[in-house]
């Protein structure tokens, strides 16, 4: 099919760039022998995922049993729920998933842990388990020192648990720079001191898991740290542009539109609002809710669910109705969960339509 056959709104992957993006983070990871395990919340796409597999990546991550349910199908020999499973239907859904691949949990409470082991016990399946530690951003995870100490030792004497490390999402820290340089710098600190105080209990450590996309190319500078878990990378967005951690001709998604009205003079209107790109604005605080690919002037300033309005006084041409336009989200992991499809494109062809079949899979 070629790329004007499809209708819109469609989500396209550009392949160069995606496999572009695939290679870059499995080089860096070698380099600096470092685990690659990455997030699939960005794709949510098991296709995608055997494709990071191929690609040297060592085992998959989810956020939700639902995901690890789907990812199954990539044929991943390991997966890391890096959120807390709480709740007795969950834990029974994974305890199957648990006899189909290795799988570990992240958790930050001495009672997820509990119903982890009797999920385990009940059905028979291991599971491996890291602590989770909060090293800045105040979401989850439990304060290094006693308080993970306390947590470890309850996992270590849980049944069918498997203590194997600690793990970190650094996700407050996002701008390229010295403080940010820093930052990971002293959070290596933090790290070889909660490593240490557990070793000197008798509490080995394996695996120190964390990581994010814009900290991606900069995680050699956490000491200690052994995997890391990027997921916005496979694609890049506005928000990681805007960071300073990619360029624009990283970003391999875009959201292929049309114009349907320019009514109003100094306004095009496009074929998608909140309901295809989502309502997230960039984080860097600049207006707009995604690039226009073909006139970067443009202002993309509101939206109805169903409705793009895009300023078009800067933008050193003119759009009529039936025009295509092409939209670089400006979070691209909210804009795939919108979507029941992708299209993989290249030189105008698309090679592959892949189904988002990690949609929607909330529980």
């Amino acid at each position: 099919m070629l790329l004007d056959e499809l209708d819109t709104p469609a989500l396209l992957i550009d392949l160069d760039i995606f496999e572009r993006n695939l290679e870059r983070a499995y080089a860096y990871a070698r380099r600096h022998n470092l685990r690659l395990r990455p997030h699939t919340k960005t794709h949510k796409t098991p296709d995608i995922a055997s494709r990071q597999l191929r690609a040297g990546a060592a085992g998959l991550t989810v956020a939700k049993v639902g995901e690890a349910e789907v990812m199954l199908s990539s044929g991943t020999a390991d997966l890391l729920v890096a959120y807390p499973v709480i709740g007795q239907r969950k834990l029974s859904r994974l305890a199957a998933v648990a006899r189909q691949t290795r799988v570990t949990v992240a958790l930050d409470s001495a009672l997820a842990a509990r119903q982890l082991s009797d999920a385990a016990c009940e059905h028979q399946a291991t599971f491996g388990v890291l602590a989770e530690i909060d090293v800045g951003l105040g979401r989850v995870g439990v304060t290094p020192g006693e308080e993970l100490l306390a947590l470890v030792q309850t996992i270590d004497r849980l049944p069918r648990l498997e203590f194997q490390g600690i793990t970190f999402y650094p996700g407050h820290l996002k701008m390229q720079g010295e403080q940010t340089d820093q930052a990971l710098v002293n959070l290596g600190h933090t790290i070889g001191e909660c490593s240490g105080l557990l070793r000197r209990h008798g509490l080995d450590i394996s695996i120190v898991s964390g990581g994010s996309t814009p900290t991606l190319f900069r995680s050699h500078l956490v000491a200690g740290l052994t995997e890391i878990r990027p997921g916005t990378y496979v694609f890049n967005d506005g928000n990681t542009v805007r960071c300073g951690a990619c360029a624009w001709d990283d970003c391999a998604a875009t959201i292929l539109t049309t114009v349907v009205s320019t009514a109003r003079p100094g306004q095009m209107i496009l074929d998608g609002g909140s309901k295809t790109f989502s309502s997230d604005r960039v984080h860097a605080g600049e207006p707009g809710f995604g690039r226009i690919v073909e006139a970067p002037a443009c202002v993309f300033r509101a939206m109805n669910e169903e409705h793009g309005y895009v300023d078009v006084r800067s933008a050193g041409r003119e759009f009529r109705v039936g025009d295509r336009v092409r939209v670089i989200p400006n979070h691209i992991c909210v804009a795939v969960n919108l979507h029941e499809r992708m299209y993989g494109v290249r030189n105008g062809v698309v090679e592959v339509e892949w189904k988002v079949e990690g949609r929607g899979k909330l529980q």
